[in-house]
């Protein structure tokens, strides 16, 4: 008899760790289904604007060929999201990329539509308060709160190779190569350094901020000046910054 409650007791045993695990399965599975479908949902209302929209102007449209390319990359995204983290990176790129057609409708005059939720990193980075320009190394860069003729490269503001860079328009992208190598070479600290410090809206971006410390300018292969806050550096330090 005592073997016979045993085996019942095994089988119920077994039976309710069958149920949890399927119950548990079954909301990841749903949990998957509901970001994958919030996910195809900002890729299609972004989809939707890339294809509807044409620049009337040079900020727009850079504004838009990056908000496209962020399309691309969210469909590619959603093609391999086989988890939750992946699917919300699909819902992240698309944002991105909505972001940009938000600036674009703006440099083209047009009611840029409804807020959209912060994307990762933006609220950290703040955003471009003033017009500024610097010159390092005989190179001028300028950044705006507004497009411009000399600044017709957007950037929504977010975290690039763990520093953040802020929401505004620009006379170039110089941010793009830490997005694509994942570092950020030391001439553009510098760069930053001279963009940033002292700007109302945005973050200290002091030397020992970055990460600079106790690096001498000398020991930097350029030469900074500090009373212009501009700074200089030789481009062969960045191993590359073409545009």
């Amino acid at each position: 008899m005592g073997t016979i409650v045993w085996v019942v007791v095994l089988v119920l045993l077994v039976a309710g760790v069958f149920y949890l695990v399927s119950q548990s399965n079954a909301r990841k599975a749903r949990e998957l289904d509901d970001a994958k479908a919030e996910a195809r949902r900002w890729v299609e209302r972004l989809g939707g604007q890339v294809m509807s929209l044409t620049g009337s102007n040079a900020a727009s449209t850079q504004a838009l060929a990056d908000a496209s390319e962020r399309f691309t990359a969210a469909g590619s995204q959603m093609e391999q999201a086989r988890t939750i983290p992946q699917a919300r990176l699909v819902t992240q790129t698309a944002m991105e990329g909505l972001h940009y057609v938000r600036a674009a409708r703006e440099a083209m005059g047009m009611d840029p539509g409804p807020a959209l939720p912060e994307i990762a990193g933006q609220k950290q980075a703040g955003s471009v308060s003033e017009d500024r320009q610097v010159t390092v190394e005989g190179h001028q860069y300028a950044a705006s709160p507004q497009s411009g003729a000399g600044t017709p490269y957007y950037y929504p503001g977010g975290m690039v190779a763990g520093r953040p860079v802020p929401r505004g328009w620009y006379s170039e992208p110089w941010w793009k190569p830490a997005l694509v190598a994942g570092a950020w070479g030391v001439g553009t600290f510098l760069l930053m350094d001279a963009m940033f410090s002292g700007m109302h809206g945005i973050g200290d971006y002091g030397m020992g901020d970055m990460g600079m410390g106790d690096v001498g300018m000398g020991d930097m292969g350029g030469a900074a000046d500090v009373g212009d806050a501009g700074g200089g550096f030789d481009f062969g330090d960045m191993g590359g910054f073409d545009f």
